[in-house]
Protein backbone atom coordinates (compact mmCIF):
# COMPACT_ATOMS: atom_id res chain seq x y z
CA UNK A 1 0.00 0.00 0.00
CA UNK A 2 3.24 2.50 1.05
CA UNK A 3 4.65 1.80 -2.59
CA UNK A 4 1.55 2.88 -4.46
CA UNK A 5 0.76 6.09 -1.47
CA UNK A 6 2.53 8.84 -4.21
CA UNK A 7 0.10 7.87 -6.98
CA UNK A 8 -3.10 7.24 -4.92
CA UNK A 9 -2.47 10.53 -2.59
CA UNK A 10 -0.76 12.93 -5.45
CA UNK A 11 -3.77 11.88 -7.91
CA UNK A 12 -6.57 12.19 -5.24
CA UNK A 13 -4.92 15.52 -4.28
CA UNK A 14 -5.39 16.68 -8.33
CA UNK A 15 -8.74 15.81 -8.37
CA UNK A 16 -10.04 16.99 -5.46
CA UNK A 17 -11.85 20.49 -4.72
CA UNK A 18 -9.79 22.72 -2.52
CA UNK A 19 -10.62 24.56 0.05
CA UNK A 20 -8.54 27.43 -0.98
CA UNK A 21 -9.84 28.66 -4.34
CA UNK A 22 -6.62 30.72 -4.44
CA UNK A 23 -4.57 26.98 -4.80
CA UNK A 24 -7.13 25.81 -7.35
CA UNK A 25 -7.16 29.42 -9.51
CA UNK A 26 -3.38 29.13 -9.52
CA UNK A 27 -3.26 25.39 -11.02
CA UNK A 28 -5.75 26.06 -13.46
CA UNK A 29 -3.45 29.25 -14.51
CA UNK A 30 -0.04 26.74 -14.68
CA UNK A 31 -2.17 24.18 -16.81
CA UNK A 32 -3.10 26.75 -19.31
CA UNK A 33 0.18 28.46 -19.70
CA UNK A 34 1.58 25.17 -20.52
CA UNK A 35 -1.50 24.17 -23.08
CA UNK A 36 -1.03 27.45 -24.50
CA UNK A 37 2.78 27.44 -24.59
CA UNK A 38 2.91 24.03 -26.14
CA UNK A 39 0.10 24.76 -28.73
CA UNK A 40 1.76 28.31 -29.74
CA UNK A 41 5.21 26.87 -30.16
CA UNK A 42 4.30 24.08 -32.06
CA UNK A 43 2.06 25.95 -34.39
CA UNK A 44 4.78 28.56 -35.12
CA UNK A 45 7.24 26.32 -35.62
CA UNK A 46 5.23 24.41 -37.95
CA UNK A 47 4.55 27.81 -39.78
CA UNK A 48 8.14 28.65 -40.08
CA UNK A 49 8.62 25.11 -41.68
CA UNK A 50 6.12 25.94 -44.37
CA UNK A 51 8.08 28.71 -45.19
CA UNK A 52 11.21 27.08 -45.23
CA UNK A 53 9.80 24.33 -46.99
CA UNK A 54 8.06 26.81 -49.80
CA UNK A 55 11.56 28.57 -50.18
CA UNK A 56 13.41 25.72 -50.65
CA UNK A 57 11.23 24.10 -53.05
CA UNK A 58 10.38 27.49 -55.25
CA UNK A 59 14.11 29.23 -54.91
CA UNK A 60 16.11 25.67 -55.55
CA UNK A 61 13.49 24.41 -57.42
CA UNK A 62 15.01 27.10 -60.13
CA UNK A 63 18.79 27.46 -58.81
CA UNK A 64 20.59 24.32 -59.63
CA UNK A 65 21.92 22.41 -56.90
CA UNK A 66 25.34 21.66 -58.03
CA UNK A 67 27.29 23.19 -61.16
CA UNK A 68 30.09 21.69 -63.07
CA UNK A 69 31.81 23.86 -65.29
CA UNK A 70 35.10 23.60 -67.38
CA UNK A 71 38.06 25.57 -67.44
CA UNK A 72 38.59 25.35 -71.08
CA UNK A 73 35.11 24.91 -72.64
CA UNK A 74 32.69 21.95 -72.26
CA UNK A 75 31.85 20.79 -76.00
CA UNK A 76 31.61 17.12 -75.31
CA UNK A 77 29.14 17.56 -72.35
CA UNK A 78 26.59 14.55 -73.64
CA UNK A 79 29.13 12.30 -72.93
CA UNK A 80 29.62 13.75 -69.50
CA UNK A 81 26.05 14.31 -68.60
CA UNK A 82 25.71 10.80 -69.00
CA UNK A 83 28.46 9.89 -66.71
CA UNK A 84 27.39 11.76 -63.87
CA UNK A 85 23.94 10.47 -63.87
CA UNK A 86 25.32 7.55 -63.27
CA UNK A 87 26.44 8.60 -59.83
CA UNK A 88 24.06 7.48 -56.87
CA UNK A 89 22.75 11.27 -55.84
CA UNK A 90 22.93 12.86 -59.15
CA UNK A 91 18.90 12.67 -60.49
CA UNK A 92 19.04 15.24 -63.41
CA UNK A 93 21.61 16.96 -65.57
CA UNK A 94 21.02 19.67 -68.25
CA UNK A 95 23.76 21.97 -69.95
CA UNK A 96 23.90 26.04 -69.71
CA UNK A 97 25.34 28.86 -70.76
CA UNK A 98 25.24 32.09 -68.65
CA UNK A 99 25.45 35.81 -69.33
CA UNK A 100 25.86 38.43 -67.18
CA UNK A 101 23.58 41.83 -68.76
CA UNK A 102 21.56 44.47 -68.70
CA UNK A 103 17.36 44.38 -70.62
CA UNK A 104 16.82 47.97 -71.76
CA UNK A 105 13.51 48.52 -73.86
CA UNK A 106 12.10 52.16 -74.47
CA UNK A 107 14.32 54.22 -71.74
CA UNK A 108 13.86 51.40 -68.76
CA UNK A 109 17.27 49.32 -67.91
CA UNK A 110 17.24 46.19 -65.57
CA UNK A 111 20.03 44.15 -64.95
CA UNK A 112 19.45 40.20 -65.20
CA UNK A 113 21.30 37.03 -65.37
CA UNK A 114 20.22 35.38 -68.81
CA UNK A 115 20.66 31.66 -68.57
CA UNK A 116 21.10 29.70 -72.20
CA UNK A 117 19.27 26.23 -72.08
CA UNK A 118 17.98 23.40 -73.68
CA UNK A 119 14.18 23.15 -73.30
CA UNK A 120 14.22 19.42 -73.63
CA UNK A 121 16.51 19.12 -71.41
CA UNK A 122 15.78 21.76 -68.71
CA UNK A 123 12.90 19.89 -66.70
CA UNK A 124 15.91 17.78 -65.61
CA UNK A 125 17.41 19.93 -63.13
CA UNK A 126 14.34 23.09 -62.96
CA UNK A 127 10.84 23.26 -61.96
CA UNK A 128 10.82 26.34 -64.66
CA UNK A 129 8.17 24.48 -66.79
CA UNK A 130 5.60 24.57 -64.30
CA UNK A 131 5.72 28.05 -63.37
CA UNK A 132 4.97 29.58 -66.69
CA UNK A 133 2.15 31.88 -66.59
CA UNK A 134 2.62 33.07 -70.69
CA UNK A 135 4.30 31.11 -73.49
CA UNK A 136 6.03 27.23 -73.10
CA UNK A 137 9.99 27.14 -72.74
CA UNK A 138 8.97 24.83 -76.17
CA UNK A 139 8.99 28.49 -77.60
CA UNK A 140 12.72 28.59 -77.25
CA UNK A 141 14.23 27.93 -80.75
CA UNK A 142 17.07 27.89 -81.69
CA UNK A 143 17.75 31.28 -84.51
CA UNK A 144 14.82 33.04 -83.28
CA UNK A 145 16.23 34.69 -80.55
CA UNK A 146 13.26 34.43 -78.40
CA UNK A 147 13.40 34.86 -74.39
CA UNK A 148 11.54 34.13 -71.04
CA UNK A 149 11.31 36.74 -68.52
CA UNK A 150 10.45 36.74 -64.90
CA UNK A 151 7.06 38.74 -63.95
CA UNK A 152 8.57 41.65 -61.75
CA UNK A 153 11.53 41.41 -64.45
CA UNK A 154 8.97 41.97 -67.47
CA UNK A 155 6.67 44.18 -65.34
CA UNK A 156 9.82 46.70 -64.66
CA UNK A 157 10.89 46.93 -67.90
CA UNK A 158 6.93 47.60 -68.64
CA UNK A 159 6.87 44.53 -71.76
CA UNK A 160 4.50 41.26 -72.06
CA UNK A 161 4.35 38.81 -74.48
CA UNK A 162 5.34 39.41 -78.29
CA UNK A 163 6.88 42.74 -77.23
CA UNK A 164 10.56 43.28 -78.54
CA UNK A 165 14.14 43.67 -75.69
CA UNK A 166 17.10 44.80 -76.10
CA UNK A 167 19.92 43.04 -74.56
CA UNK A 168 23.16 44.59 -73.75
CA UNK A 169 26.16 42.27 -72.33
CA UNK A 170 29.40 43.47 -70.74
CA UNK A 171 31.55 42.63 -73.59
CA UNK A 172 32.89 45.06 -76.03
CA UNK A 173 32.69 44.54 -80.46
CA UNK A 174 35.26 46.36 -82.40
CA UNK A 175 34.44 47.76 -85.44
CA UNK A 176 35.06 50.03 -87.79
CA UNK A 177 33.73 52.54 -86.32
CA UNK A 178 34.81 51.90 -82.82
CA UNK A 179 34.47 50.52 -80.06
CA UNK A 180 30.60 50.02 -78.96
CA UNK A 181 29.02 47.01 -76.43
CA UNK A 182 27.68 43.85 -77.51
CA UNK A 183 23.63 44.11 -77.87
CA UNK A 184 21.15 41.59 -79.45
CA UNK A 185 17.12 42.30 -79.64
CA UNK A 186 15.04 39.29 -78.59
CA UNK A 187 11.81 38.94 -78.65
CA UNK A 188 9.88 38.19 -75.35
CA UNK A 189 7.98 34.75 -75.84
CA UNK A 190 7.05 33.98 -72.67
CA UNK A 191 7.00 34.82 -68.68
CA UNK A 192 7.56 32.95 -65.27
CA UNK A 193 6.61 32.93 -62.20
CA UNK A 194 7.83 31.33 -59.18
CA UNK A 195 6.96 34.26 -56.21
CA UNK A 196 10.68 34.70 -55.11
CA UNK A 197 13.23 37.43 -55.93
CA UNK A 198 14.61 35.48 -58.92
CA UNK A 199 11.22 36.53 -60.83
CA UNK A 200 12.90 40.31 -60.79
CA UNK A 201 16.26 39.02 -61.75
CA UNK A 202 16.48 35.63 -64.40
CA UNK A 203 15.81 35.47 -67.61
CA UNK A 204 15.96 32.31 -70.44
CA UNK A 205 16.96 32.23 -73.88
CA UNK A 206 18.18 28.93 -75.69
CA UNK A 207 21.41 28.04 -75.30
CA UNK A 208 22.28 27.90 -79.11
CA UNK A 209 21.82 31.57 -78.86
CA UNK A 210 23.76 32.19 -75.98
CA UNK A 211 26.20 30.10 -77.21
CA UNK A 212 26.43 32.26 -80.47
CA UNK A 213 26.17 36.10 -78.40
CA UNK A 214 29.01 34.44 -76.00
CA UNK A 215 31.10 33.55 -79.25
CA UNK A 216 31.52 30.21 -77.72
CA UNK A 217 31.03 28.32 -80.34
CA UNK A 218 29.70 24.64 -79.68
CA UNK A 219 31.45 25.16 -76.47
CA UNK A 220 29.31 25.79 -73.25
CA UNK A 221 28.75 26.89 -70.38
CA UNK A 222 28.88 23.59 -68.26
CA UNK A 223 26.37 21.68 -67.09
CA UNK A 224 23.50 22.07 -63.92
CA UNK A 225 22.94 19.31 -61.28
CA UNK A 226 20.16 17.50 -59.42
CA UNK A 227 20.43 15.41 -56.51
CA UNK A 228 18.30 13.60 -54.23
CA UNK A 229 19.54 15.37 -51.36
CA UNK A 230 20.14 19.11 -51.51
CA UNK A 231 22.49 19.17 -48.21
CA UNK A 232 24.76 16.71 -49.99
CA UNK A 233 25.42 19.34 -53.11
CA UNK A 234 28.79 20.63 -51.25
CA UNK A 235 30.29 17.08 -50.56
CA UNK A 236 28.84 15.81 -53.91
CA UNK A 237 30.34 18.60 -55.82
CA UNK A 238 33.81 18.36 -54.51
CA UNK A 239 33.82 14.45 -54.82
CA UNK A 240 33.17 15.14 -59.14
CA UNK A 241 35.47 17.60 -59.54
CA UNK A 242 38.01 15.52 -57.59
CA UNK A 243 36.71 12.39 -60.19
CA UNK A 244 37.04 14.97 -63.28
CA UNK A 245 40.63 16.66 -62.33
CA UNK A 246 41.71 19.91 -62.25
CA UNK A 247 40.27 21.11 -65.39
CA UNK A 248 36.95 21.36 -64.16
CA UNK A 249 35.98 23.53 -61.53
CA UNK A 250 32.41 23.32 -59.61
CA UNK A 251 29.85 25.32 -57.50
CA UNK A 252 26.67 24.44 -55.30
CA UNK A 253 23.81 26.58 -54.05
CA UNK A 254 24.89 26.80 -50.65
CA UNK A 255 27.36 30.13 -52.42
CA UNK A 256 24.40 31.72 -54.01
CA UNK A 257 21.78 30.93 -51.54
CA UNK A 258 23.41 29.68 -48.22
CA UNK A 259 22.75 32.86 -46.43
CA UNK A 260 19.20 32.56 -46.72
CA UNK A 261 18.16 29.38 -45.46
CA UNK A 262 20.86 29.70 -42.47
CA UNK A 263 18.92 32.56 -41.91
CA UNK A 264 15.74 31.04 -41.45
CA UNK A 265 17.13 28.87 -39.55
CA UNK A 266 18.58 30.85 -37.09
CA UNK A 267 15.36 32.25 -37.09
CA UNK A 268 13.59 29.49 -36.08
CA UNK A 269 16.01 28.24 -33.52
CA UNK A 270 15.51 32.05 -31.76
CA UNK A 271 11.46 31.85 -32.10
CA UNK A 272 11.53 28.15 -30.78
CA UNK A 273 13.80 29.40 -27.82
CA UNK A 274 11.59 32.80 -26.83
CA UNK A 275 8.53 30.93 -26.97
CA UNK A 276 9.96 27.65 -24.66
CA UNK A 277 10.35 30.73 -22.04
CA UNK A 278 6.62 31.03 -22.27
CA UNK A 279 6.21 27.16 -21.44
CA UNK A 280 9.14 27.47 -18.52
CA UNK A 281 6.90 30.27 -16.85
CA UNK A 282 3.96 28.63 -17.15
CA UNK A 283 5.85 25.41 -15.43
CA UNK A 284 7.20 27.05 -12.82
CA UNK A 285 3.79 28.67 -12.03
CA UNK A 286 3.44 25.14 -10.19
CA UNK A 287 6.54 25.74 -7.77
CA UNK A 288 3.84 27.89 -6.44
CA UNK A 289 1.26 25.68 -6.72
CA UNK A 290 2.18 22.93 -5.07
CA UNK A 291 4.16 25.22 -2.11
CA UNK A 292 0.97 26.55 -1.36
CA UNK A 293 -0.33 22.90 -1.27
CA UNK A 294 2.53 21.90 1.14
CA UNK A 295 1.73 24.68 3.63
CA UNK A 296 -2.11 23.75 3.22
CA UNK A 297 -1.23 19.61 3.67
CA UNK A 298 1.23 19.74 6.64
CA UNK A 299 -1.51 18.13 8.87
CA UNK A 300 -1.86 15.75 6.40
CA UNK A 301 1.83 14.96 5.41
CA UNK A 302 2.67 14.73 9.58
CA UNK A 303 -0.32 12.13 9.99
CA UNK A 304 1.18 9.90 6.85
CA UNK A 305 4.71 10.20 8.25
CA UNK A 306 3.28 8.97 11.58
CA UNK A 307 1.66 5.74 10.10
CA UNK A 308 5.73 4.88 8.23
CA UNK A 309 5.35 7.24 4.98
CA UNK A 310 8.79 7.96 4.35
CA UNK A 311 10.26 11.10 3.01
CA UNK A 312 10.57 9.59 -0.34
CA UNK A 313 6.94 8.75 -0.66
CA UNK A 314 6.01 12.27 0.80
CA UNK A 315 7.90 14.05 -2.32
CA UNK A 316 6.68 11.27 -4.37
CA UNK A 317 3.19 12.51 -3.79
CA UNK A 318 3.90 15.81 -4.82
CA UNK A 319 5.92 14.95 -7.89
CA UNK A 320 2.70 13.66 -8.98
CA UNK A 321 0.40 16.28 -8.24
CA UNK A 322 3.04 18.64 -10.54
CA UNK A 323 3.07 16.37 -13.03
CA UNK A 324 -0.42 15.32 -13.01
CA UNK A 325 -1.20 19.45 -13.78
CA UNK A 326 1.63 19.38 -16.52
CA UNK A 327 1.01 16.48 -18.42
CA UNK A 328 -3.01 17.60 -18.44
CA UNK A 329 -2.32 21.23 -20.15
CA UNK A 330 0.63 19.50 -22.48
CA UNK A 331 -1.56 17.08 -23.90
CA UNK A 332 -4.60 19.22 -24.69
CA UNK A 333 -1.34 21.94 -25.91
CA UNK A 334 -0.14 19.40 -27.66
CA UNK A 335 -3.75 18.49 -28.91
CA UNK A 336 -4.34 22.02 -29.70
CA UNK A 337 -1.33 23.10 -31.46
CA UNK A 338 -1.72 19.73 -33.83
CA UNK A 339 -5.38 21.12 -35.00
CA UNK A 340 -4.18 24.48 -35.60
CA UNK A 341 -1.19 23.50 -37.36
CA UNK A 342 -2.85 21.21 -39.56
CA UNK A 343 -5.66 24.07 -40.40
CA UNK A 344 -3.83 27.14 -39.91
CA UNK A 345 -4.23 27.56 -43.80
CA UNK A 346 -8.17 27.28 -44.01
CA UNK A 347 -8.50 29.12 -41.19
CA UNK A 348 -6.75 32.21 -42.23
CA UNK A 349 -8.63 31.90 -45.32
CA UNK A 350 -11.99 31.75 -43.95
CA UNK A 351 -11.13 35.07 -41.61
CA UNK A 352 -10.25 36.88 -44.73
CA UNK A 353 -12.81 36.07 -46.19
CA UNK A 354 -14.92 36.66 -43.29
CA UNK A 355 -13.41 40.34 -43.01
CA UNK A 356 -12.52 41.00 -46.42
CA UNK A 357 -9.01 41.37 -45.87
CA UNK A 358 -5.52 39.71 -46.83
CA UNK A 359 -3.22 39.03 -44.53
CA UNK A 360 -0.41 38.09 -47.12
CA UNK A 361 -0.34 39.74 -50.49
CA UNK A 362 0.49 37.78 -53.25
CA UNK A 363 1.96 41.29 -55.12
CA UNK A 364 4.34 41.97 -51.80
CA UNK A 365 5.35 38.08 -50.37
CA UNK A 366 6.04 35.10 -52.33
CA UNK A 367 3.01 33.29 -51.44
CA UNK A 368 -0.21 34.24 -51.06
CA UNK A 369 -1.35 31.66 -48.43
CA UNK A 370 0.06 31.02 -44.99
CA UNK A 371 1.91 27.30 -45.18
CA UNK A 372 2.06 25.12 -42.52
CA UNK A 373 4.25 22.28 -42.57
CA UNK A 374 3.90 20.01 -39.21
CA UNK A 375 6.58 17.87 -38.73
CA UNK A 376 6.33 15.42 -35.37
CA UNK A 377 10.14 15.33 -34.72
CA UNK A 378 9.33 19.16 -33.69
CA UNK A 379 6.14 17.92 -31.48
CA UNK A 380 8.35 15.09 -29.50
CA UNK A 381 10.95 17.99 -28.66
CA UNK A 382 8.68 20.42 -27.41
CA UNK A 383 6.85 17.62 -25.30
CA UNK A 384 10.19 16.30 -23.63
CA UNK A 385 11.32 20.32 -23.14
CA UNK A 386 7.64 20.46 -21.53
CA UNK A 387 8.28 17.40 -19.71
CA UNK A 388 11.57 17.89 -18.37
CA UNK A 389 10.20 21.88 -17.14
CA UNK A 390 7.58 20.47 -15.25
CA UNK A 391 9.41 17.70 -13.13
CA UNK A 392 12.00 20.06 -12.28
CA UNK A 393 9.35 22.34 -11.18
CA UNK A 394 7.83 19.48 -8.82
CA UNK A 395 11.58 19.20 -7.01
CA UNK A 396 11.59 22.14 -4.89
CA UNK A 397 8.15 22.06 -3.30
CA UNK A 398 8.28 18.52 -2.90
CA UNK A 399 11.64 18.44 -0.87
CA UNK A 400 10.04 20.91 1.21
CA UNK A 401 7.17 18.69 1.52
CA UNK A 402 9.41 15.62 2.76
CA UNK A 403 10.98 17.72 5.28
CA UNK A 404 8.11 18.61 7.21
CA UNK A 405 8.61 17.02 10.85
CA UNK A 406 5.42 15.19 12.32
CA UNK A 407 5.93 16.12 16.19
CA UNK A 408 6.52 19.84 15.04
CA UNK A 409 3.16 20.16 13.00
CA UNK A 410 0.82 17.90 15.25
CA UNK A 411 2.13 19.80 18.13
CA UNK A 412 -0.34 22.27 17.34
CA UNK A 413 -3.41 20.61 16.12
Amino acid sequence: MLDRLPFLVGLRYVRAKRRNHFISFISLTSMLGLMLGVAVLILVLSVMNGFDHELRTRILGMVPHAKIESRVGMVEWESLAEELMQRERVIGAAPFVEQQGMFSVGGRNQGAMVNGINPDWEDRVSIIGEHMTEGELADLVPGEWNVVLGSMLARSLGVGVGDRVTLLVPEASITPAGVFPRLKRFTVSGIFSVGADLDANLAYANIEDMQTLARLGDAIGGLRLQLDDLFAASSETQAIINELGPEYRGSDWTFSHGNLFQAIQMEKRMIALLLTVIIAVAAFNIVSTLVMVVTDKRADIAILRTIGATPRSIMGIFIVQGMAIGLIGIAIGVAVGVLLALTIADLIGWVEGTLGIQFLDAGVYFISDLPSRLQWNDVSRIVLAAFGLTFLSTLYPAWRAAKVQPADVLRYE
